[in-house]
């Protein structure tokens, strides 16, 4: 069987600022960043998901952002095969592959594994996809945490594409996602360290808000309006994601703007808190305080991505200038410019 892929992993809970501390290490480093979060895959949403801006991507290359259009989901095994042959190439390139994200599952299935689950009956989606459509997500997530509530504990009520992946697997297997978690895990593809930038909820409370002010100022609404034209299925796995759904049903005249900022935000929060629940429960993961470079990179520049034995190219400089300031502005930690010369271990090769 072959090596794990040699990989960093940056991670952390929503708003926290992986964005800067990825370009930050990138450059660092010279990495190339691989997108590790669930929301961020979808084309309609650069904003409302907080992708990183063209900017920001100029930095350095960046992958599987903004790939998937509204109506089609991901499976985290999809996404784990496309995420280990992007690794590969950043590899072949003499380059490091950053996967950042907060989607835990990606980050499980990469470091310990995906389980092999068998092909369900089609038959067996199409009902409990009409049953989401009748009885909606809050039902069917609560009939989950009665089968499987370590599962359900881990997923929001309205994350609908996961809800109705758990309960198919359930009745096409006889096994709950638990279980097949547990006994049906195969050879990791990847291996390396699981660094966490982490803060406290009351802290990260407020810059949540910021975000969504700055989001919302910026242009939410017309990207879902936009995004509506495209897709007009609430059903649709693009607009499950936190802000997709709330910002949906202000434009449908179910909720007030104000309702929906105060929803988002209460929804962001919650899933804040599960991820930092998640992560904290993860032994191999090492945690930073968000403005905490120094540390990050001295643990990242002994990752085994970074062995000698790998391609490396000659010394050369970052032509693509990062921005002065990321996506909304300086509520985010400023990326740091200037690093030891001694841990500017594989300069990135332009052009970008």
């Amino acid at each position: 069987m072959a090596a794990p892929l040699p990989v960093i992993c940056l991670a952390g809970p929503t708003g926290c600022g992986k964005t800067a501390a990825a370009l930050a290490l990138a450059e660092a480093l010279g990495g190339e960043v691989i997108n590790a979060d669930s929301r961020q895959v979808y084309s309609d949403f650069p904003l409302i998901t907080a992708q990183p801006s063209p900017e920001e991507q100029a930095c350095c290359p960046h992958h599987l952002y903004g790939f998937l259009p509204t109506e089609q989901k991901i499976s985290a095994g999809r996404w784990a095969d496309q995420a280990v042959a992007e690794a590969k190439a950043v590899l072949a390139r003499g380059h490091v592959p950053l996967l950042v994200g907060g989607t835990g599952l990606y980050f499980q299935g990469l470091l310990h594994g995906i389980a092999e689950i068998p092909a369900i009956d089609p038959a067996i989606t199409a009902a409990l996809t009409a049953r989401l459509a009748e009885e909606g997500p809050a039902a069917l997530h609560a009939e989950l945490a009665a089968k499987d509530p370590a599962y359900a504990a881990r997923i929001h009520p309205n994350d609908r594409q996961r809800i109705v992946r758990a309960l198919e697997v359930l009745a096409g297997t006889g096994h709950t996602f638990s279980w097949w978690h547990e006994h049906g895990m195969p050879e990791p593809p990847c291996a390396g360290p699981l660094l966490v930038l982490d803060m406290e909820l009351d802290a990260l409370t407020p810059r949540l808000a910021r975000r969504i002010d700055l989001m919302l100022e910026q242009g939410a609404l017309d990207e879902a309006r936009a995004a509506r034209r495209r897709c007009d299925d609430a059903a649709a796995p693009g607009w499950s994601g936190i802000g997709c759904a709330e910002v949906l049903a202000h434009l449908r005249g179910e909720l007030s703007l104000e309702e929906c900022r105060r929803l988002w935000l209460h929804n962001t929060r919650a899933y804040a808190k599960r991820q930092r629940t998640w992560f904290r429960a993860r032994s191999e993961a090492r945690f930073f305080a968000p403005q905490d470079l120094d540390g990050l990179l001295a643990l990242a520049s002994s990752a085994p991505a970074l062995n000698p034995a790998l391609p490396s190219p000659a010394g050369r400089q970052i032509t693509a200038p990062c921005p002065a300031r990321p996506r909304y502005g300086a509520f985010f930690m400023p990326v740091r410019r200037s690093f030891p010369a001694e841990s500017r271990a594989r300069p990135l090769e332009p052009p970008f």
